[in-house]
């Protein structure tokens, strides 16, 4: 599994922090850092960062086809 991140999309609720924090963060200025773009999500932690695609209230993670 691979995570896009549509960043002019994402207005920083911090959503995908609260349900992925090993892959999701948003920094001092509240902007969206994803630790594993252009990566497979690690096994250990997919179920989370699927959890966090699902949960984003503007749509701002997609799986990646």
């Amino acid at each position: 599994m691979k995570v896009n991140v549509d960043y002019n999309r994402c207005e920083g609720h911090g959503v995908c922090v609260a349900q992925a924090p090993d892959a999701f963060e948003l920094d001092d200025d509240g902007n969206l850092k994803y630790h594993l773009e252009g990566q497979e999500v690690p096994t250990g932690i997919e179920t989370a960062v699927r959890s966090a695609v699902d949960a984003c209230p503007v749509a701002a993670l997609s799986e990646a086809p």
